[in-house]
Parts: structure tokens; C-alpha cells; sequence
């Protein structure tokens, strides 16, 4: 069936949204595939669930209303962090980003943004941890991200075959399995404020929703259907890159994930661990669509994509991940009964929050409870919604679930009813009736930063001088290169160091694509061996020549 671009998709819209079955039910009917899939994973930026096959009728997405029809949606799918780079890494990794040290918002990037004292550095992740593109170029999957990287870390030279703009899964060799990823940065809170005099790709008086604790009023409106507006324009831009699928006949041999970095962009959404912030939408799509039009309620967590990923590709995930496969080879059961998250340093203002999440019930644990919710951050208050905010607040315009957010301090223990308060509003934690609640959530939170060693625990210049002494960034060995026989042997004395390699002619200079090394591999005459040692986190090292 062609990817209908030009139909009407009311009906299709209606049986997405319709009857669905249990995630059970679904979940039977999930076995590997009889061949090596391609797998696309298309990537939103800041976007919670406001599409209509999640509910939100306000615009209308033929793309991901197709998608939805001939794939599974699932409802229940959440960020670690509210935030993209320490998002982006537990989804590279399989780990929690207060696990692997990636937790605080920014470890790199531009210095305007850090705490006083604090200078840009990289995440020192564990030293068995490997990127996920990695473990699948290990198994012959040509890789490609297009474009964004922001892992909290420089990536090594091993992660891709191709990482940037113009990367594309049409460069492979003929044939090669490959594993592909497009960011759609036209839905970021940034493009809220950059994209304010465009066209809209909305009626200008569009009728949005606006959550009761943002500004019901034509500032706060205005911001509200840009967010709409990037999502159709988001929407057209997945639809291109689906449509390159279909030229090159690869429709019925690859798995599409559809889905977002966190939740929403606006103010009291993003950075935080309310669901505005952790929601996110995903939708999976089978070559034989199996499951077409169906749902799956199960709780799932960014640290379950790589160990997924791997799984759909028929690879065994490394035992220290966090998550689980939930699909595939390596599928585990039983499901999710929690989801967890926190909330650490954002740009140059620091809080310590973590959060646990079952299916109905979410428990808040504020660790800096004389601070408020509200954190002063430069970067968001560039948009006129949040302008907007504060000049009600100094103005005393702010109603009562709008000043929340402005509070001098926050209880230490919060408990919210998701169904029946999805906007997180009214506060659980004292009512005698959610005691056991309370309790488990409280237990289960305990549970969690015990086995993941929380590094939220330690202040942030204390960790540091943990993997980067003397803030000083630690340097990857030089690989050590010898012949055996008719082959060439590397080695580097970092442990946990990738290793990636190039076979050149003698009088040639080394192109961007690295190869993983992973045996000794044979060196014809006229020809020159060029490698690369690189633990992430640590400096890189020089480009080694042989002979």
C-alpha cells in the first residue's frame, strides 16, 4: 500500500484512534522477524503527546495519523529527564543518566549558560558501556544520525558511519542492513521565539488548548499555536524521509520508530518531572504491520530503546544496561511496573529531584525543598509565554494553579493521581487514603538510587574531580600496533577504550568513516593502517599510523 501524502486521512485518524486491545493481547503476536530488519528511528524534539492518534484533535497530522494506523502507539512511553542531553544519553546507552554521571544540563556547550565555578566537560560513562550505533556496526549494520548529537559526551569515532547533515542510509554498501536516525529539531522550545514572525502553518486564530497553568491570553496563545505550527511542519518533514523509504522499496523490510526526546517545550513542561516534561509519543512500525492500529499500555523507559534496538536486530544486549527489551529476540518480561526519573543542575541553576511513576500514581521526592519550582533559566526566558508569566507574576496577575510554579519552596514528598489530576496539580502526599501509596513509591524510589549509585547524591565539582581530577580531562592511551603474520594487531591500554580504524593508501590522508576494530585485520602493499583510540569521556587519541 503507497504512503498516501495526498488522501484525506479523517478515516484513517478514526480507526487509529478507536477500539483498542490490551498491550497483552498485542504483545503475543510479537516474534522476530525471518531476516535482519532495517530500523529508522525519526526523532521530534520537545513534544508531548498533541497529536490526534494520542488524542489531540487541535491540528491534523497525515504522516504520523498514517504511521499510527499501520503501526502501535504507546501511551505509556517516558523520559528519564525532562531535558534532551541527558535524554538522548540514557537512549545511546541503555542507563540512567544519574547512573552514568550524565545527569546535570549542561555538562558541554556554551559557558554563558554554566554555574559559577563550573566549566564545560564530558561524562566519563563506565568503561564496558558502548554507544549503541557501535554494538551494531559490530554486527554489520551500517549506522547513520542525522544530525544532532548531544549525548553529554564527544562522540567516538566508532559511534557512526556517518553523523551529520548530510547523512543517509542510501550510502551504505548494496544490500547492508543499516540502522538510521533524523532529528526533527522544528518542534524545540527554541523555535518557539526563532520562528515567531514565520508563517504559520496554522490558521492564525487557531482554538488551542492551554494547560491551566500557563496564560490564557493572546501572548500565551500566540506561543501555543506555534507549537501546533512546528508540529505540522514536523509532520510534513517525517513524511518526506518515510516517502524515501518507499522509493527505495524498504518500506517492507524496515522497523520505524516514531517518537520525541521528552515532553512539551513550554514553560512548567520542559526541565521538569511532571508528565509534561517525561510524556513523550511513540509509535512503532513492523514491515508486515503487524499490530496495525493497535495500542500498548505497557510503561516504557528511554533506557529500554537500546536494549530493544538490539534485540529487533537479533543482538543480545550487553548485561549492564538498565533497561529492558521490550520487543524482539531478546524480548523480557514481565513489563514495567515503574518508570524513573530526575531532575538535577539546568544551565547554571541547580535542584535535585527524582521521580517514580506507575500507571497511575507519580511520587515527587524534592531533595532542595526550600527551593522553589521555578528556576531562573536565560535560554527559556527567551520565549514571550514565559516573559509573559513573569510579568503577571510581578503584576500579582498569576491565578491559582499559575502561581504553583512561583512557590518559595516545594513540600519534600509529592504524590499526584496521573488520571484523574494529569496536569499534576493538587498534591496527595498528606491524605491518609494514599498512605500505602505513598509508602511503595517512597520504597521503590529508595530501591532505585540505591542500585544505580544516584550521582545526584554527590555535588556536581565533587563528581567531577571524581573522573576529570583537577577538572583536567583524562586522555585515551595510545594504541599499541603489531604485526602478526600477514595481519596488523591493535591495542590500547585505556580500559574501556573503542578502537577505530582506517585502511588507506600510503600516500593517501584518512577520510571521516572509522571502522570498529575488533580483530587483526590484513594490510595489503601500498597501503597504510590509520587508528584511533577513544573511552568516552576521555580525550581521544592521536591518530596512530602503521607502518
Amino acid at each position: 500500500m503507497k504512503f498516501p501524502f495526498l488522501l484525506l486521512i479523517s478515516a484513517i485518524v478514526l480507526s487509529a484512534c478507536g477500539p483498542t486491545p490490551t498491550s497483552q493481547t498485542a504483545k503475543q503476536s510479537y516474534q522476530e522477524l525471518p531476516f535482519r530488519p532495517n530500523i529508522v528511528w525519526l526523532v521530534a524534539e520537545d513534544l508531548g503527546p498533541y497529536i490526534p492518534p494520542f488524542g489531540d484533535s487541535t491540528v491534523e497530522t497525515p504522516t504520523l495519523s498514517w504511521l499510527a494506523a499501520e503501526g502501535i502507539r504507546y501511551t505509556h512511553a517516558f523520559s528519564p529527564s525532562g531535558v534532551c542531553a541527558p535524554s538522548r544519553s540514557a537512549i545511546a546507552t541503555g542507563m540512567y543518566p544519574s547512573h552514568i554521571g550524565s545527569h546535570h544540563m549542561r555538562t558541554g556547550g556554551n559557558p554563558l549558560y554554566f554555574a559559577p565555578g563550573m566549566k564545560p566537560y564530558e561524562a566519563v560513562i563506565p568503561p564496558e558501556v558502548r554507544m549503541h550505533g557501535e554494538h551494531l556496526r559490530m554486527a554489520g549494520y551500517y549506522c547513520t544520525n542525522n544530525a544532532k548529537e548531544d549525548y553529554q559526551w564527544n562522540k567516538p569515532v566508532t559511534a557512526w558511519d556517518e553523523s551529520s547533515k548530510q547523512a543517509h542510509w542510501r550510502n551504505r554498501a548494496p544490500g547492508q542492513p543499516f540502522f538510521a536516525i533524523f532529528n526533527f529539531e522544528v518542534t524545540h522550545e527554541s523555535r518557539i521565539w526563532v520562528k515567531a514572525e514565520d508563517s504559520l502553518w496554522v490558521d492564525e486564530n487557531l482554538d488551542v488548548p492551554v494547560p491551566p497553568y500557563l496564560p490564557d491570553n493572546e501572548i500565551g496563545r500566540r506561543d501555543i499555536r506555534r507549537v501546533y505550527s512546528n508540529i505540522k511542519e514536523m509532520d510534513a518533514q517525517v513524511g518526506a524521509i518515510i516517502r524515501q523509504l518507499e522509493e527505495d522499496n524498504l518500506l517492507d523490510s524496515t522497523i520505524i520508530f516514531w517518537y520525541a526526546d521528552h515532553g512539551g517545550p513550554l514553560p512548567r513542561m520542559k526541565r521538569l518531572c511532571y508528565d509534561s516534561g517525561l510524556h513523550l509519543p511513540l509509535i512503532i512500525r513492523f514491515p508486515d504491520k503487524r499490530n496495525a492500529g493497535e495500542t500498548d499500555d505497557q510503561l516504557v523507559s528511554f533506557v529500554d530503546f537500546k536494549p530493544t534496538l538490539l534485540s529487533l536486530a537479533g543482538i543480545e544486549p550487553p548485561a549492564y544496561v538498565d533497561g529492558r527489551a521490550f520487543l524482539g529476540k531478546y524480548a523480557t518480561t514481565p513489563e514495567r511496573k515503574y518508570i524513573h526519573a530526575g531532575g538535577d543542575r539546568f544551565d547554571s541553576e541547580y535542584d535535585m529531584i527524582r521521580a517514580v511513576r506507575d500507571h497511575q500514581f507519580k511520587y515527587l521526592r524534592n531533595y532542595r525543598p526550600e527551593l522553589g519550582y521555578y528556576m531562573k533559566v536565560k535560554y527559556r526566558e527567551q520565549m514571550p509565554i514565559m516573559q509573559e508569566l513573569l510579568r503577571m507574576r510581578d503584576a500579582g496577575e498569576l491565578n491559582e494553579y499559575q502561581a504553583q510554579w512561583f512557590r518559595d519552596s516545594k513540600p519534600k514528598e509529592e504524590l499526584f493521581d496521573c488520571i484523574n489530576d494529569p496536569h499534576e496539580l493538587h498534591n496527595l502526599a498528606e491524605l491518609p487514603q494514599y498512605r500505602e501509596k505513598l509508602a511503595e513509591l517512597r520504597e521503590e524510589c529508595d530501591r532505585w538510587m540505591t542500585a544505580i549509585q544516584d550521582k545526584g547524591l554527590m555535588p556536581e565539582p565533587a563528581f567531577l574531580e571524581t573522573i576529570w581530577p583537577g577538572q583536567i580531562q583524562p586522555e585515551t592511551a595510545k594504541p599499541e600496533i603489531k604485526a602478526e603474520g600477514d595481519q596488523v594487531a591493535v591495542s590500547c591500554a585505556t580500559n574501556g577504550a573503542s578502537i577505530g580504524y582506517q585502511i588507506v593508501p600510503a600516500d593517501a590522508e584518512p577520510g571521516p568513516r572509522w571502522m570498529v576494530y575488533m580483530a587483526p585485520v590484513n594490510l595489503k602493499p601500498g597501503e597504510k593502517m590509520v587508528v584511533q583510540a577513544h573511552r568516552i569521556g576521555y580525550k581521544p587519541s592521536e591518530n596512530i599510523f602503521y607502518p
